[in-house]
């Protein structure tokens, strides 16, 4: 930032398990990977196991050691700017690494000068002074190829006089035409402290300003910033050249190997002659790596016009290994072992199609009845942009056989899809679900059903993370009409469901987070919708501290046997207590009722404590939960591992 009438500082100042009862439960979920540069190493959560004891060392050539210190002279309430200094000195950061030689010290401290004052600009403070004492000598003072070397660590000061706090004064924002903009509408406010950074902010909001509103060059052609050391007051003027308004030209595409550059180009969505809007470029982006077949994506318009007055658009993108390939296992003491593995293909026909075989099977060691066992074995396949950029296409082929406490059952199920974005944020889907069904419960035994659904949901989704969000909300809204063809129930299925996030302070260490789910199922008696679509609640989705399926209405033999209406809410606290490691205290309650009004039941109600472990694919999580009204099925207990958060 360029300034006229300010001291020049510089000059004078260098220098879902479950476990009944006590039972323990271990569950274990692994993805491993094959290092090719370190032999007999395996990755395990980002965690590298049986590595060598070697590490590698970087060696510094002639290394002097130093001892720093940062004195801040007047009023610091909180130790606030001191904070931020040391943040900003790479002499602080880095102190327990030697540098190489009297050079590199050098070189360090005149690094670190820069920095500290822009961390004084940016806490307005415009009449600061830093001094760098390198053995007690200043660093405005030492020749380039002075001799530092001692035989101890040479000593480091730095002395900063903050100075006083400098106020806006008189703002004005024009551009060519001399037309004024409003500056309290960026921040630009007279009176309040004259930060480096809100100036900075406000420019940026300015040409962010005109080029949504189609002036792609859009730029700050002058800045007038002016401080009054006797009165403490930084005037600012700034001249904005909004350049011309233009519309989008040709997409091209770099970087392409075996993805057609024709449906990079189209899945980018940029419509050539729509009027320029960084908003467009930025959703091209999100829209590209939401097709999971590049390692990196950038959308950018030209940086002049074309012959013809408008912006070309240049997407550049790197592919990613098309083919992947996975496993993983758990146990349970009560439960018994499961593996899972997975194949799949990004790129299937060069369109970014996706196809994926997944197979899993439990109850290992736990029974040796292959009708008590559960297993399943899936294919996937996806293929977007067949209605525009913003749609996709999806399917899914399933056997599946599986035997939880409320019922047992093998099907074969086939569903195709729609899933549309109609903003950023919000997607509608839409399908055809068909399954064949052979269930026991507490009703039937051994029934065959044919049941075809149609599934329509409607989500709106602000999230800032989808496996750790901090803040935002999710709502989402299923209509999902069925018949079943045997029996001739026809019924329709609706449920909602909403969270929200916050975090309570600007470091998002303490993040409030809550959940509240509801559905209820009309048009059938409860023994007629089959037993998979009804309504079930408790374990590690839903109430902790209860079974999986436990909530809820049940038989004679005491057997559940679902519901026609749910209800579901979960509090959480989130505490970060280092970096990678927090703990969750949190409530949950839910009740399941035979009638679709939510009737002639009451709530069941769990409280716990959680374990997070952030890695970079998401928290892992570990819930330990007590059920708040026991009743005499229910656990003394219950134990919950998974990825990602609760909800």
């Amino acid at each position: 930032m360029m300034m006229t009438n300010v001291r020049d500082i510089s000059s004078g100042a260098r220098g879902p398990l479950w476990p009944r009862s006590l039972a323990a439960v271990l569950c274990l979920g692994f993805a491993i990977t094959w290092s090719s540069g370190t032999a007999g190493a395996i990755e395990i959560f980002g965690l590298k196991l049986f590595e060598g004891d070697e590490t590698e060392i970087v060696d510094v050539v002639d290394p002097l050691f130093y001892t720093v210190s940062i004195e801040v002279e007047g009023a610091d309430p909180n130790g606030t700017l001191r904070a931020e200094l040391e943040a900003a000195s790479q002499l602080v950061r880095d102190n327990d690494r030697p540098v190489s030689g009297s050079i590199g010290l050098l070189q360090r401290a005149n690094g670190d000068f820069e920095q500290l004052i822009a961390v004084l600009y940016e806490n307005a403070r415009y009449a600061g002074e830093v001094r760098i004492l390198l053995d007690g000598r200043p660093l405005a003072d030492l020749p380039p190829d002075a001799d530092l070397n001692r035989s101890g660590p040479v000593p480091v000061r730095i002395l900063v006089d903050p100075g006083r706090e400098f106020r806006f004064g008189d703002i004005a924002i024009r551009d060519a035409d001399g037309n004024a903009y409003v500056a309290g509408q960026q921040g630009l406010t007279t009176g309040q402290p004259a930060r480096s950074t809100v100036i900075l902010d406000a420019e940026k909001a300015l040409i962010r300003e005109l080029e949504q509103n189609g002036h792609p060059f859009a730029e700050v052609s002058a800045r007038d910033v002016v401080a009054d050391h006797d009165s403490g007051v930084l005037d600012v003027s700034l001249l904005l050249d909004a350049g011309p308004i233009a519309p989008f030209g040709d997409t091209a595409v770099e970087g392409a190997e075996s993805v057609n550059s024709e449906f990079i180009a189209r899945m980018a969505g940029v419509r050539q002659g729509e009027q320029y809007n960084p908003k467009a470029l930025a959703a091209a982006e999100k829209r590209l790596r939401a097709l999971e077949v590049f390692s990196s994506v950038t959308v950018r318009g030209a940086d002049r016009l074309s012959t013809e007055g408008t912006v070309p658009v240049q997407v550049t993108v790197a592919e990613r290994k098309h083919r992947f390939l996975g496993a993983g296992a758990t146990y349970s003491s009560t439960d018994g072992g499961g593996l899972e593995a997975y194949w799949g293909h990004r790129n299937l026909f060069g369109r970014a199609e996706k196809l994926r075989i997944e197979g899993s099977v439990s109850s290992l060691g736990a029974t040796s009845e292959a009708e008590d066992m559960t297993w399943r074995g899936a294919v996937l396949f996806e293929k977007p942009g067949v209605l525009g950029p913003a749609s996709k296409f999806t399917s899914k082929f399933e056997v599946e056989q599986e035997n939880p406490d409320a019922y047992r059952r093998f099907s074969i199920e086939g569903a195709v899809g729609i899933t549309y974005e109609l903003t950023d944020t919000q997607t509608v889907s839409a399908g055809i679900d068909v399954e064949y069904a052979r269930l026991t419960d507490s009703f039937n035994v051994d029934l065959e059903t044919i049941t075809v659904a149609l599934p329509l949901e409607y989500v709106r989704d602000t999230r800032d993370n989808k496996l750790n969000p901090t803040t935002g909300t999710r709502l989402a809204l299923l209509v999902e009409p069925a018949h079943e063809i045997n029996a001739g129930a026809t019924f329709i299925k609706l449920r909602a469901e909403a969270s929200a996030y916050r975090a309570l302070d600007a470091q998002k260490r303490f993040v409030v987070a809550g959940r509240v789910a509801a559905g209820s199922i009309y048009g059938a008696d409860l023994a007629s919708i089959p037993a998979n679509r009804r309504f079930y609640a408790g374990g590690g989705g839903s109430v902790r501290g209860y079974g999986y399926q436990d909530i809820g209405p049940v038989d004679a033999t005491g057997t559940p046997t679902g519901g026609r209406s749910v209800i579901e809410t979960s509090v959480e606290l989130r505490i970060g207590i280092t970096e990678t490691i927090g703990i969750v205290p949190f409530i949950d309650a839910g009740l399941v009722s035979a009638n679709e009004d939510f009737s002639d039941t009451v709530f069941e109600a769990g409280a716990g404590v959680g374990l997070r472990y952030r890695t970079p694919f998401g928290p892992l999580r570990l819930d330990l939960a007590v059920p708040l009204n026991k009743g005499p099925r229910d656990p003394d207990y219950g134990i919950y591992a998974g990825i990602g958060q609760a909800f």
